[in-house]
Order: C-alpha cells, then sequence, then structure tokens
C-alpha cells in the first residue's frame, strides 16, 4: 500500500502517527507543508521538500527528495530563479499536484486543515478533472472550533471537506462541527492527533506520589492556539503561601511569558523556571514527576499534553473547551476551568494542592482510562484496518 501524507515534517503528531504504519511494509510518503528539519521521532517515510538537504542536524531515519542545497544562505533566491523560470513549479501547490501524479498513491491522508488542508485543496484543484484516490483528514485541536468561527476561513474548510472522503476526528466535538460545516463522506472515528501511545516506557518514569513537588505549566500564550499561560501564572501567583515546597516549571513559553517569570523571581518567593520543548520522553519524565499539570487555552481539541498528564499521573487543570469533558469529570479526575479567570484557576490550584485523596484518585482513574482509551496495542491495530478498509474501498474521484 502507497500512502501519501501531507502535514507538518517537525510535528510529534505527524512523526507519532506515521509511525504507527511504520511497521507494515508500506509505502509511506510525507509532503511537508514548510521546508525545513524533521522530527527526530520520525521513520520508515519518504519526504517530498523542495531542498532535499538540510543544513542542520536532521533525521536519518527518512529519505528526502528534492533540490540538493546544503546551507540555508541563498534558498530564497534559488526559489525565486526556479519561479521565473518555471512559473508555478516553485509553488507548493504545484509540487504537490505533480507529487500525487508522480506517486499516484492509494490514500493521501491529510492531518490538519489550516495548512495542509487548505494546501491539498488547491493541489487537488489543480489535478484538471484527472481522478485521484480516497482522501483521509484528520483534524487537530482548532480546525474548527476556532477557524471556524472566523469569516474568512468559512468557504475554505467547505472547498476543502468536500474533497475528502473519510474523517479521524480528535475529540467528539468536532464529529459534529464538520457535520455543520457540509462533511458529507465517512467519519472513521475519534483518535488523539498522534494516535495511540506506548505505556510500557512512561510507566517507569512515574514517581510515588510523595516524591512529586512540580507543578508544571504549558507557556502557550496569545495566538498559539489562543493560550492564556499569563492568567495561569496570575493564578499561581495568588497561590503563593502554599508553594513553598513547590518548584514551577514552564514548558514552550513565549515571548511574554518568559518576562513574566523573570518578573516573578524578583517579585515573588516562588520558585519558577522554564524548560524547553524536549523530545516526548523527557516531557514525560517531567510528567511523572509533576503533581499537578495546568493548560490553559481558548481553543483546542484534545490536548496531547492532557493525555500526557493523566497518563503520568499528574493532576490536571485544563481549560473547558468543551472537548476537555470528554476526558475529565471535573472534580473527580481532574478540574476544568475557565481559561481567563484566574481566581478559578487559583482556586483550582489550592484544592489540588491540599486534596491529597483527590489527586490520589485522579491519578487511579485516568490511568485506567488511558489504558483503555490510548494504549497503542489496542488501537495500532484498528489503524491499521482502517487503512486496509480505505485502500479496497475503490472510492477515486474526479475534480
Amino acid at each position: 500500500m502507497r500512502i501519501l501524507f501531507i502535514g507538518f515534517p517537525d510535528s510529534i503528531h505527524t512523526a507519532r502517527w506515521i509511525n504507527q504504519i511504520a511497521g507494515q511494509e508500506w509505502d509511506i510518503h510525507l509532503f511537508p507543508v514548510h521546508d525545513g528539519p524533521v522530527h527526530p521521532d520520525l521513520r520508515s517515510v519518504t519526504i517530498h521538500s523542495f531542498f532535499r538537504t538540510w543544513p542542520f542536524s536532521d533525521n536519518s531515519q527518512v529519505t528526502r527528495k528534492g533540490l540538493h542545497w546544503p546551507i540555508l544562505s541563498g534558498r530564497g533566491k534559488i526559489k525565486s530563479i526556479v519561479k521565473l523560470a518555471s512559473p508555478g513549479l516553485a509553488a507548493d501547490s504545484k509540487r504537490l499536484a505533480t507529487t500525487i501524479r508522480s506517486l499516484n498513491p492509494d490514500i493521501i491522508h491529510v492531518l490538519e486543515m489550516q495548512h495542509a488542508g487548505y494546501l491539498s485543496s488547491e493541489a487537488l484543484q489543480q489535478l484538471n478533472g484527472r481522478p485521484y484516490p480516497p482522501v483521509i483528514y484528520s483534524s487537530w485541536g482548532s480546525d474548527f472550533y476556532r477557524y471556524g468561527n472566523l469569516p474568512d476561513h468559512r468557504q475554505s474548510i467547505r472547498e476543502f471537506l468536500g474533497r475528502c472522503d473519510y474523517y479521524i476526528a480528535d475529540c467528539r466535538r468536532d464529529l459534529e462541527l464538520a457535520s455543520r460545516f457540509g462533511f458529507a463522506g465517512e467519519a472513521l472515528g475519534v483518535y488523539p492527533a498522534g494516535g495511540g501511545f506506548d505505556l510500557r516506557e512512561p510507566r517507569r518514569l512515574k514517581r510515588p506520589f510523595n516524591e512529586r513537588n512540580v507543578i508544571l505549566v504549558k507557556g502557550y500564550h496569545g495566538d498559539r492556539l489562543l493560550g492564556r499561560a499569563l492568567v495561569a501564572l496570575a493564578a499561581i501567583r495568588k497561590c503563593e503561601r502554599l508553594l513553598e515546597n513547590y518548584e514551577v516549571l514552564v514548558y514552550s513559553a513565549d515571548s511574554e511569558v518568559s518576562e513574566e517569570i523573570q518578573m516573578m523571581t524578583r517579585e515573588t518567593k516562588i520558585r519558577i523556571s522554564q524548560v524547553p520543548q524536549s523530545a516526548q520522553l523527557e516531557m514525560l519524565r517531567l510528567m511523572g514527576r509533576s503533581r499537578i499539570a495546568i493548560g490553559v487555552g481558548l481553543s483546542d481539541g484534545t490536548p496531547i499534553s492532557l493525555l500526557e498528564a493523566m497518563m503520568m499521573g499528574a493532576f490536571p487543570i485544563q481549560s473547558d473547551t468543551v472537548s476537555t469533558a470528554e476526558w475529565i469529570e471535573s472534580g473527580s479526575n481532574g478540574l476544568l476551568v475557565p481559561a481567563e479567570d484566574s481566581d478559578a484557576i487559583a482556586q483550582a490550584i489550592r484544592r489540588a494542592l491540599t486534596d491529597d485523596e483527590l489527586v490520589r484518585k485522579a491519578a487511579e482513574q485516568n490511568a485506567r482510562i488511558i489504558a483503555d482509551r490510548v494504549d497503542t496495542e489496542k488501537i495500532t491495530p484498528e489503524i491499521i484496518r482502517l487503512y486496509e478498509r480505505v485502500a479496497s474501498s475503490g472510492c477515486v474521484k474526479n475534480l
């Protein structure tokens, strides 16, 4: 089977999803939505970039196709020359259409909409009536929940969905939203954006309850998924008296968040610092020694960081974006909070710091939920069967 994925080459979600099927000996290809480094965990895939070489450390487990230019300098000029010499060839949509024709894949799988989906829609339109294989679309995060409310995106969403035959949602909420935007194909189910989790290694990284002295905070703020990390940090300020024995660690911090961390180190006695976004195993190690994991934002699907917290026994304090209620029963296995209410978030933090029984029971309940719903031993065979069924469906569309 030959599958062409369209998505972000540097995303852990892309890497984990594709890696699920790496052992099937299928012919796997990825058309990246941008040139750049490849995620180090990605393997057994051919990547169709504009440039096949990257000047910094790159993933040796993948094969790149494209122009050879080993340095960053001059890449823009080369693209301009190619565009002048052969109009359209430098355009990603034209290259994708050409890649589809030359590969003739059994399945096209689009990972995310606003970059990969819109690009795919343009490319399929350029096939000029030629038939193309079944298209699967996997929604990520805010594809519908945020962008569906923006007038400039609605028509693009409808046009793209009109070219899709199958849909994989990352939360049940988006199944209904896809239908509202005119998706008329078959929904294949609800799966996290990165597929399942191998639970064997994470279990070895979990610290005992009495050794957990970290409060972990997702540092997105502003336009990145409309994160509200500054609101979370304002709530942490209000809990200063309870934090004497705890360390606050903030990952993926935006510039504004970094500045606030520096202010808090000067103005409070809270031990707070910034940690870089690390490889998944290191993030799980952090989760495994955290008592609380805080993630607040105005829009998301099923946050992978939420699933990681549940898997590693960290108590989730998570903003309520409808989809999070599919995983968290507030007051039982976590607390759902309004993303812009620092008082409510502070109240949740105080409860999680003082109610040992709540935190212990939540960890036990979340371990059962994760084992039942995202264990790769269960999910991977399902994903493989989905691809086999789609490939054998004989569904071919003409524009």
